[in-house]
């Protein structure tokens, strides 16, 4: 046998193979020995041509990746489940091995962890998706799967501290959505890296240590804790001490546990006189302590020499005296004080009381006060003056801390303690608490059901017990005050609200006449038995049957308020008036609790029906009870379903009311549509809404660019000293600003022009071109040939040239009478142009 499977699932080769073909196939199978059913799954190998040396492991198909991280190609398969007769195919999921990823990668992200593919691709397009934490939960998008190669991919880097692991479920869906596979479970666990120090809990630890301290002697517990996994060398934590201050009598005086961070004392010669505290630096290495590869960190010990307990406490008397009342606990009943001349507030004085005799049952208890030392002998268990009037109490003191070696233990003290009893008046207490009787139900009002009297614990008085009622919910129940003696004062019924459990409890209260009055109370539980007292009722109270008769008739049972014997089986039958109740209807027993209603004849008509049926219990005497069942007759599918129509018609509403409430639904919803698309259709007439002036209209547009702006050679024989040589510069200062000649030199700073905005008001623009032709016709000082005029704003998007571009081609053989189509003002301009050719 080439390959083998474990327990767990895990499939591996018995020896080392020689495959001839690129792909070998086998089938797993499993079973479950209870049902004997058997799972298959069929593994196929993808035999590599070559092994890469980082992934570790060839690639393959159908299987299931193992704890490393995963190759990027690893598939997950969807396998079948199957009967074990082979007839019937079912889903199963694999366990899925868990997915290793290390925490903090430097990426690059997203990074591909496993892929999940479903043999059925080959058949339909499948998409793929995951789901839980890390996923579609926060953290949100930290793991993505690519929905069609199912490719799934970490986005970023990893913490395990923040979290160790995630459960992830891949699913598979066709292009509908439809699920074609079972989710299966991905399992991904983020692998520790050492990327945290060890942190003490405490940067300075408090310890002390008895002077004169055996070597060995524990002194403290130093613990620090590393963040990364425990279970690896990353969060393995060793401890060192690095130095001891002062180095008194020695530099090593104290040791530490490696592995636990125990402080103790390794040599002798600790001395409170000489040295009264010692500071010691301890460092936590991670990595098991490797210096050179692990993380460190440090606190600081303070370890203080005490003084030890040389000197015993003793009692200033040899007996105390204290009383204390009955029944009375956590009491102080006498202060015993003490006398110790060790150092105060320290083991070695604070003082530890124990009674040795006197108190067999363990009444009282001798606390120390922790700042007077003094002990207060107190009551920790009530006593009773009928028992014990005196106690006699020997009560020895010494320290929490023990003697130093060398000390005698004549020096401890003990001193006799006399405690008193108080007699108080006790209330008094019902013996039998709770008492429970049985009885049946039903008995009559006055019947005596039993006595329930207390006793008062005051033997040495002679009181007086009285009775009465505490809680009574039912007002069923009446008490002698007197005796105690308990009769009815109404029917018990055991199927009131008031009982539980077949119990019914009330509550009594005794009092005495001491003074002060004391009192107690009793519980009486009462078990009512059960008697025939309640007819069964019918269920259900509603259903439905075809109209002609068929397998589906009504189940019928019955409910009742009493218990076995006073209940089924059930006797069902129909009445004999009205006769159509016979004559339509037919009753067949099932068993002692059921039976079946359906029709008796061929066909009844849809509606509703009241069918009476009488049902009889099995008590002693046996009780019946008559009750209605509404039957609803409708016709039925070839399922044997009430039809939806046919539902509604037996309850009363006919086909045309049907109809008439289709049409109103399928009106109201075309309304809304034409709604929609009227809506729609105005916000699209809103925004591509024309401009208010006809673009035939607007200069901008209907300037011509020529082809050629610049001067020809038939206007180089202008007289250019026309241009250089003004008679005046008085109308050039004076001119209006938006115009100007470029046949004049500046002689001024140029005006500023108002900015103009983007998009002009087409009024403007007509404006400002009258505006600069009537500066030209106005002005004396124009040559008699062409000139070029420079406007101050000349439009914006405008897809003709410059007005000026006119003059470029004044000497050509151009055509200027489509100015003539411009109005007036251009109708000038094109004689003015037209005529220079004459």
């Amino acid at each position: 046998m080439d390959f083998k499977v474990g327990a767990d699932g895990t499939v591996f080769a018995t020896r080392e193979l020689q495959v001839p073909s690129e792909q070998v196939a086998f089938t797993v199978t499993a079973w479950d020995r209870q049902t004997a059913e058997r799972w298959d799954a069929v593994v196929r190998l993808l035999v590599a041509q070559t092994l890469s040396p980082h992934s570790g492991h060839k690639k393959g198909k159908n299987m299931a990746p193992d704890s490393s991280p995963p190759p990027k190609d690893t598939l997950l398969p969807w396998p079948q489940h199957h009967s074990s007769s082979g007839l019937r195919r079912q889903k199963r999921d694999w366990v899925i091995p868990p997915i290793n990823v290390p925490e903090n990668s430097r990426g690059p992200f997203p990074q591909q962890l496993v892929r999940i593919r479903s043999d059925k691709d080959n058949d339909i397009p499948i998409r793929y998706s995951i789901t839980g934490v890390g996923a579609d939960q926060p953290p949100m998008e930290v793991f993505s799967i690519d929905s069609m190669s199912g490719r799934m991919y970490v986005t970023r880097p990893m913490d395990r501290e923040e979290r160790a692991s995630y459960h992830l479920r891949a699913h598979a869906v066709d292009m509908n959505g439809n699920k074609v596979e079972n989710p299966i479970d991905l399992h991904i666990y983020v692998i520790d890296m050492n990327d945290n120090r060890p942190e003490f809990i405490n940067q300075v630890y408090n310890g002390s240590v008895d002077e004169g301290a055996k070597p060995g002697t524990y002194v403290m517990t130093v613990t620090a804790n590393d963040a990364d996994d425990s279970t690896t060398a990353n969060g393995m934590v060793r401890y060192r001490i690095v130095t001891q201050s002062p180095q008194s009598p020695s530099q090593n005086m104290f040791t530490i546990n490696s592995e636990t961070g125990d402080i103790v004392t390794v040599a002798a010669g600790l001395d409170r006189e000489k040295v009264q505290q010692y500071t010691v630096i301890v460092q936590a290495t991670d990595m098991e302590g490797n210096l050179n590869y692990g993380l460190s960190n440090t606190a600081t010990a303070i370890i203080t020499v005490t003084d030890v307990n040389d000197n015993p406490p003793e009692f200033t008397t040899s007996t105390f005296a204290g009383e204390v009342p009955e029944n009375r606990v956590e009491t102080v009943v006498a202060n015993l004080t003490v006398m110790d001349r060790d150092q105060p507030h320290s083991p070695n004085w604070n003082a530890v009381y124990r009674i040795i005799s006197g108190d067999p049952s363990g009444h009282f208890s001798v606390r120390t006060d922790p700042v007077t030392n003094e002990g207060m002998v107190t009551v920790v268990k009530a006593v009773d003056y009928e028992l014990n009037r005196a106690f006699m109490l020997t009560v020895m003191v010494s320290n929490q801390a023990p003697l130093a070696s060398g000390i005698q233990m004549s020096f401890q003290s003990t001193a006799g303690v006399t405690i008193s009893v108080m007699d108080v008046n006790e209330a008094p207490y019902f013996p039998s608490n709770h008492k429970l009787i049985r009885l049946e139900e039903g008995v009559p009002a006055g019947t005596v059901l039993t006595t329930f009297s207390a006793v008062d614990p005051d033997r040495f008085m002679q009181q007086a017990v009285r009775y009465s009622k505490l809680s009574d919910p039912a007002n069923w129940l009446h008490i002698n005050a007197t005796n105690g003696q308990i009769t009815t004062a109404a029917v018990l019924d055991r199927e009131s609200l008031y009982i539980k459990n077949n119990v019914y409890e009330a509550t009594f209260l005794a009092a005495d006449n001491g003074i002060p009055p004391a009192s107690g109370t009793g519980t009486l539980q009462i078990y009512l038995i059960d008697i025939n007292d309640n007819a069964p009722e019918l269920l259900p109270k509603e259903a439905q049957v075809c109209e002609k008769p068929s397998l589906n008739a009504i189940n019928i049972t019955a409910a009742d308020a009493d218990v076995d014997p006073n209940v089924g089986p059930y006797v069902f039958e129909l009445p004999f008036v009205p006769a159509a109740v016979r004559r339509n209807w037919t009753i067949t027993r099932l068993n002692g609790d059921y039976a079946q209603l359906s029709l008796r004849i061929l066909y009844l008509e849809a509606g509703m029906y009241d069918v009476p049926v009488i049902v009889t219990d099995s008590g002693n005497p046996p009780l019946s009870n008559t009750s209605i069942i509404k039957v609803k007759v409708c016709p039925c599918d070839d399922n044997g379903d009430c039809t939806t129509i046919g539902a509604v018609a037996a309850a009363g509403l006919g086909t045309g009311a049907i109809v008439a409430i289709l049409i109103c639904i399928v009106i109201l919803l075309t309304m809304v549509l034409l709604f929609v698309v009227w809506m729609k259709r105005r916000e699209k007439e809103r925004h591509t809404k024309q401009l208010l002036i006809d673009p035939e209209d607007d200069v901008r547009d209907n300037i011509l660019k020529y082809d050629e702006e610049g001067g020809g050679e038939e206007d180089q024989d202008y007289d250019l000293s026309q241009l250089q040589q003004p008679e005046a510069m008085e109308h050039v200062l004076g001119k209006a600003p938006g115009v100007r000649r470029v046949d004049e030199r500046p002689v001024g700073a140029e005006p500023q022009y108002p900015v103009r905005p983007v998009v002009p008001h087409p009024g403007d623009i007509g404006d400002f071109i009258n505006e600069g032709l009537r500066a030209a016709d106005n002005d004396p000082t124009a040559p008699p040939y062409d000139s070029l005029l420079v406007f101050d704003y000349e439009g914006s998007g405008s897809t003709a040239g410059s007005v000026s571009s006119l003059n470029s081609s004044s000497s050509g053989d151009q055509d200027y009478d489509y100015l003539n189509d411009w109005g007036p003002r251009f109708k000038k301009l094109a004689d003015m142009y037209g005529g220079g050719e004459d």
